[in-house]
């Protein structure tokens, strides 16, 4: 499985961004999707997860009404909609994928098996 990031950026506070992650994989409707960012010297920060209908979404507190997962099984890709972006948003977002995950809210990094590369979000103030 291989996870492709892209959509970062530099912003200004209160802006937007999409990111896009496409899967190469065949069988992506069986595969839960996250996404998680990591600032410089800290930890990786789950932030959204969607299971394999889409039908349920999951988010971290920190993003839930500012940002939205969802997914495109006709194109094998995973959107991240950033609204109201802060300066304490910039990290490299990364967007990770399993088919083993059943039940629970799919946040931890241990969780997945196979993450994309990252891309920059720079939001300035």
């Amino acid at each position: 499985v291989q996870l492709q990031a892209s959509g970062g950026g530099l912003v200004q506070a209160g802006g937007s961004l999409r990111l896009s992650c496409a899967a190469s994989v065949r069988t992506f409707s069986t595969y839960v999707m996250g996404w998680f960012r990591q600032a410089p010297g800290k930890e990786r920060q789950f932030l959204a997860a969607i299971s394999r209908s889409g039908g349920s979404t999951y988010y971290a507190d920190s993003v839930k009404g500012r940002f939205t997962i969802s997914r495109d099984s006709a194109r094998n890709t995973v959107y991240l909609q950033m609204n109201s972006l802060k300066p304490e948003d910039t990290a490299v977002y990364y967007c990770a994928a399993d088919f083993r995950l059943y039940g629970g809210t799919y946040s931890k990094p241990s969780d997945y098996a196979y993450w994309g590369q990252g891309t920059q979000v720079t939001v300035s103030s």
